[in-house]
């Protein structure tokens, strides 16, 4: 494993850890200032950090929340650019029973940003 994917994949636990434990400021630090998601199912397009942490504090304060699993598979770093495209699965599951409610594939552009990896964009797809 690469030093840089070894990076990604410690900042997708850390992300993944976040949403387990409804820590949208753990969060932050881990999407570009200018990050870009597109949602799995409605294609929602969620532009900027402070838009995206307002979703997850609104997702977080909700009773019935679920809880989003992101499990890279392929990790490709650039040669020539601080840059790096990871791809994996996504489920969403019930917080409260674990229950599967939604799952598919993602892919998510990182960049290497004053020594951090920070996510520019992401997007989902809704298979299940």
């Amino acid at each position: 494993m690469t030093s840089v994917e070894l990076a990604i994949r410690t900042r997708r636990a850390a992300f993944n850890r976040a949403i387990a434990d409804g820590d949208a400021r753990a969060i932050g630090p881990i999407l570009a200032r200018d990050c870009v998601m597109v949602t799995g199912t409605d294609s929602a397009v969620i532009a900027g950090r402070a838009a995206q942490v307002k979703v997850w504090q609104r997702e977080f304060a909700t009773p019935d929340r679920f809880i989003y699993t992101r499990t890279p598979g392929l990790i490709t770093a650039s040669p020539i650019e601080p840059i790096a495209l990871e791809q994996g699965e996504w489920q969403g599951s019930d917080a409260a029973t674990g229950a599967l409610a939604a799952s598919g594939i993602y892919s998510a552009k990182w960049r290497e940003v004053a020594g951090e990896w920070v996510i520019e964009a992401e997007i989902f797809v809704t298979l299940g």
